[in-house]
């Protein structure tokens, strides 16, 4: 009976991470026969899970969704992520889910083993979060879960759109997916307005339902929508654009180069491209000072004149505060 139960856990336990399951990988994975894993699933559906089943070459196991949540199988390891990702969402940028996260961070510690509830503990006793002085925007939980099913059911979305200088317009998306950086989401799709793809700052959209109809999802605009966004938000959307080759690896830089900031490409073990923009190359040329690195600047060339001018600016106050 112990065994029995232990083999219920673990086939509930794979049925919740993979969608679907073939009759003859769950008895692969279990060390059973494909009788006894059918056997286990009818055991399963007598325990109230909800195990939809499919006969032939397509065929397999899913778990479905029931009129309960179902008890979620956690290791030690996916325990303390969760309890540390509940933590984290304290400064998501999202409105409701603090609250939210502690009721379900103190749901979680009252069923972890005495083990586990000691290091989650501790994790929540010596963390305190850093409150920012100047707070980003914040964002309705209800908008993002309708933007991102839209994305999942391409639907048409309508909303109005405030943009950087104030004005409003409405649009009609063909959404292609949500992108999260610091505090700010982007929504990346098509706008059929301007027949063109579109980033937009989802902190300034207000739906306007009904939406739809369906569409047929595009090609995206890129196989990376995070590094699209990052290039977007970063270089494309400022008048003044710069590349610039950093002499620092690029997992250095990517350590103090923000994805607002700019995009990075490796060059060599010893250099990598930074494309960034701003609203003047005496501000791009002051960040860049900010990275302690050698740099090589590679376009505009308008911009070596602003170093000259910097580099004299710099030597007359040298000189000034020497005499």
């Amino acid at each position: 009976m112990v065994e029995t139960s232990a083999r219920l856990l673990r086939l509930l336990a794979l049925l919740q991470t993979r969608r679907e399951w073939s009759g003859g990988a769950l008895s692969d994975r279990l060390g059973v026969s494909p009788r006894t894993v059918r056997r286990d699933v009818e055991r399963l559906r007598g325990l109230g899970y909800p195990v939809h089943s499919a006969t032939g070459t397509a065929g397999g196991y899913r778990l479905g969704a029931g009129a309960q949540l179902p008890p979620l199988l956690l290791d030690d390891e996916e325990a303390v992520a969760v309890a540390v990702g509940l933590r984290a969402a304290v400064n998501s940028g999202v409105s409701g889910v603090e609250e939210s996260s502690v009721r379900a961070l103190g749901k979680l510690e009252q069923v972890l083993p005495h083990r586990l509830r000691r290091r989650v503990g501790a994790l929540n006793s010596f963390t305190a979060p850093m409150r920012h002085r100047v707070e980003g925007p914040s964002i309705e939980a209800a908008t993002l879960v309708e933007l991102a099913h839209a994305c999942r059911d391409h639907t048409r979305l309508r909303f109005h759109y405030e943009s950087h200088d104030g004005s409003a317009t409405a649009r009609v998306v063909e959404p292609c997916g949500l992108v999260s950086s610091y505090r700010r989401w982007y929504l990346v799709g098509w706008d059929t307005g301007r027949g063109d793809w579109r980033t937009f700052r989802v902190d300034r959209l207000t739906l306007a339902p009904p939406h739809g109809p369906r569409f047929e999802p595009r090609t995206p605009p890129a196989e990376d929508l995070a590094a699209y966004v990052s290039e977007g938000v970063s270089t494309r959307a400022h008048a003044v654009r710069a590349t610039v080759l950093l002499r620092m690896p690029v997992e250095r830089a990517a350590a103090v180069v923000r994805p607002s900031t700019g995009s990075l490409e490796a060059v060599d073990a010893d250099s990598c491209l930074l494309r960034t923009g701003s609203y003047s190359l005496e501000a791009v040329v002051i960040h860049l000072l900010f990275y302690g690195v050698d740099f090589t600047v590679l376009e505009p060339v308008e911009m070596l004149d602003q170093l000259a001018a910097m580099r004299d600016r710099l030597s007359r106050s040298l000189d000034s505060s020497k005499g």
